[in-house]
């Protein structure tokens, strides 16, 4: 295996991050959606994506999601399998080692709710930086 060269310095931006960790959450069973809201007056909050990444002076990498579950689900073992999904493909895709990963269930679906279509979170614009 070839040594990288380092040629300066790379700058991921928190809305790649978010963009990832979306639609890792995204794919697995149990979680129907994230919580996402319309912009209001074109302003869009971070939040209302369902994921949020910040990051403290230490750099500390913190993400935040808010997800909906599907009936049915198991709240415990979707929420561990959602943190470790998350931090190895973040990791994998970035290396980028988030610290800590905060789970926020806001609600339960009915199983016979349809599930979002992946393809509709991109054109509303879900994954959009502002």
């Amino acid at each position: 295996m070839t040594e990288l060269e380092n040629l300066g310095e790379i700058v991921i931006a928190p809305e790649v991050l978010e963009t990832i960790v979306g639609i890792a959450v995204t794919q697995i069973e149990g979680v129907h959606h994230l919580h996402s809201t319309r912009a209001i007056n074109n302003v869009r909050k971070p939040e209302s994506r369902g994921v949020t990444v910040t990051t403290d002076d230490e750099g500390k990498v913190v993400v935040d999601i808010r997800v909906f579950l599907t009936y049915g689900a198991r709240v415990p073992q979707v929420a561990q399998e959602i943190q470790s999904d998350v931090k190895e493909k973040v990791f994998r895709q970035t290396d980028v080692t988030i610290d800590e990963i905060n789970i926020h269930v806001l609600g339960i679906v009915g199983a016979s709710e349809k599930k979002p279509e992946f393809d509709d979170l991109f054109k509303e614009g879900f994954f959009d930086a502002d």
